[in-house]
């Protein structure tokens, strides 16, 4: 794995989120209730994920719409055989 990768894995709440846009599409908007956390914070971590390319983002309107990568389910896959 890269440095970007592990950064991306190395917090609770980014691998609760990974963890949760895994199981499908799900807007931004939905995304701090469900890690409670500020959308601020949210926003900071989804960065984090994008930047690894464990997530991807797509808009509709003005939903941002998040869902896993290949190379996303292969680090949880990963993640979860520990």
């Amino acid at each position: 794995m890269n440095t970007d990768i592990l950064k991306a894995i190395s917090d609770q709440t980014r691998l609760k989120l990974l963890e949760k846009i895994s199981k499908k599409e799900i807007c931004a908007c939905k995304l701090p209730d469900i890690v409670n956390k500020t959308q601020p914070a949210v926003s900071q971590h989804l960065k984090v994920l994008l930047d690894s390319k464990l997530v991807r983002i797509r808009k509709d309107g003005t939903m941002r719409l998040y869902s896993i990568t290949n190379k996303g389910k292969q680090v949880l896959s990963d993640i979860l055989r520990w």
